[in-house]
């Protein structure tokens, strides 16, 4: 990388220089090292590295890793920097000017679904210029600013993915840009172009770019993403901040039990529920459908797109919801009337109202499919019901892990009339889970792998046990692993974390 930032002296623009560096230090974004973060083991790694070589190419790289990297990147560059300047070592005429950017403006782009925002930020460079000011010596110009490399900043935001940032890339044609995206939305009922404030640009894009760092698996992003990435990062800390809420959401403020439940007795009594057969399994169903919106949608219950409708139907539900073979059956039919019912309430046009019961038609066939009852496992119904109390059909296997003797009679205790909810329950099932002495301390830390697993805390608990059940280990050594971290690592839940991530193997000690 340093070797290849001798490119850099050949740019005749910081913006080009900005890009050239994003891209680089995009190579490793989202990736994993064992041993320690990636921007500590290969970012700070290329900072020290860098200071080392002390050439004008290093120099370059770590002005420009100053305000691209991360707040640890940035100070170490920026002191190296320094220290490489005060030496003497050459810098390109454009070096002052990294990072000095000021936003002349900012857009988004919606569809009348709520699906995506495409969020545009348009960007200057400040110059300044003019003659010495001879009252001060002639040592400084006075200054005034004009803008040069106009260019603009273009985020993607899925908001069927958790508001993620999916796809990003930058623009040096910005009034070709903007004239393009008005057309389209002029010429598009389903689209809307409008002008927003910095401070809600700002707040939207960091949201969805932190929603796009968090998931553990790679985030399904644009191949672009990663090389914009650090560029991003960086322009948005030039946009003002502020505490308003990001307007392109609609963010509404969150439903409380009693909102939720006026909000679904208000759709079953409506016209668009009025042919529903089964109103029990109809007004769960309801339920299903108005937490999904309230949970994993920004609290907007009432959007409906027939991507958001399929995600639901076909994914969320299989993986999270334990249905009555009632409510499987119901489910499709309550759906379909759930988008009548909001598309009036929210003003979704015609067509979008049409492609979306188009698309719960389709998917309605493949539901049967999608759905597994989690019955066809081999697990009864009233099993079902105590492992899975608040009906997260997603926690059924790391519950399983944690307490595999819930039925028949051990010692003349009743397995079955015991609750793995309850924790004088779970002790006595971690008890019978146990042959020969028992050790207290150890006992006590069973029981908080188990309470952690029951509630998926944190969720690498468990994705760590399955990596070492795959690789064919028993299940008490692989708890045994679990509380030997645990009780290293102590209360730090962060530290805890990443000590999961980087487990791939029992060690031999254990």
């Amino acid at each position: 990388m340093v070797q290849a930032a001798r490119e850099l002296l050949a740019v005749r623009s910081p913006l080009d220089a900005e890009l050239m560096v994003s891209d680089m230090i995009g190579a490793w974004w989202g990736r994993r090292v064992r041993g320690g973060d990636v921007e500590q083991v290969l970012g700070e790694g290329l900072v020290d590295y860098a200071a080392k070589a002390g050439t004008p190419a290093s120099l370059t790289l770590l002005i420009c890793l100053a305000y691209l990297g991360t707040a640890r990147q940035g100070a170490k560059a920026e002191g190296a920097a320094l220290a490489m300047m005060e030496s003497g070592v050459a810098r390109p005429g454009w070096a002052d000017r990294v990072g000095a950017v000021k936003p002349t403006g900012c857009y988004v782009s919606r569809d009348a679904y709520g699906d995506q925002d495409t969020v545009i930020c348009t960007f200057g460079y400040r110059w300044s210029e003019g003659p010495r000011d001879e009252q001060a010596g002639g040592e400084a110009p006075v200054t005034f600013e004009r803008e040069q490399d106009r260019h603009a900043l273009v985020m993607v935001v899925d908001h069927n993915m958790s508001g993620m940032a999916r796809d990003a890339w930058v623009s040096s044609q910005v009034d070709t840009l903007l004239d393009k995206a008005r057309v389209e939305a002029a010429g598009n009922p389903m689209l809307l172009f409008e002008e927003i404030e910095p401070q809600q640009a700002r707040a939207l894009l960091e949201s969805a770019m932190k929603a796009t760092r968090e998931p553990k698996t790679p985030p399904p992003v644009s191949d672009s993403y990663s090389a914009y990435h650090a560029f991003a990062r960086a322009r948005l800390k030039a946009l003002p901040p502020g505490r308003k809420r990001p307007a392109p959401l609609h963010i509404e403020a969150p439903y409380s039990r009693e909102r939720r439940a006026m909000l679904a007795a208000e759709f079953l009594a409506s016209d668009a529920a009025e042919h529903l057969s089964d109103p029990s399994a109809a007004s769960r169903c309801a339920d299903h459908i108005i937490d999904y919106g309230c949970e994993q949608d920004f609290n907007r219950p009432l959007r409906v797109s027939p991507t958001k409708c399929e995600t639901f139907l076909l994914d969320w539900l299989p993986r999270k919801v334990m249905l009555s073979v009632a409510e499987q059956e119901a489910m499709p039919h309550v759906l379909s009337a759930w988008i009548r019912f909001a598309a009036r309430r929210t003003g979704l046009p015609d067509t979008g109202l049409k492609d979306t019961l188009d698309a719960v038609w389709e998917a309605t066939g493949k539901f049967p499919e999608a759905y597994r009852d989690p019955t066809s496992f081999g697990l009864d119904r009233p099993l079902l019901e105590r492992l899975l109390p608040d009906g997260d059909l997603s926690a059924l296997a790391r519950r399983a892990f944690a307490f595999p003797f819930l039925q028949g009679v051990h010692g003349g205790i009743d397995l079955d009339a015991l609750n793995p909810a309850d924790e004088a329950d779970r002790r006595t099932l971690l008890e019978i889970d146990h042959v020969g002495a028992i050790d207290e301390e150890h006992l006590a830390w069973h029981e908080e792998i188990a309470a952690r697993l029951w509630d998926g805390d944190p969720p690498q608990l468990w994705e760590a046990a399955q990596r070492l059940l795959d690789l064919g280990h028993d299940r008490h050594d692989v708890l045994h692993v679990l509380i030997e971290i645990a009780e290293r690592i102590g209360g730090d839940p962060d530290e805890l974390a990443s000590a999961l991530d980087d487990i791939a193997d029992i060690p031999d000690e254990i």
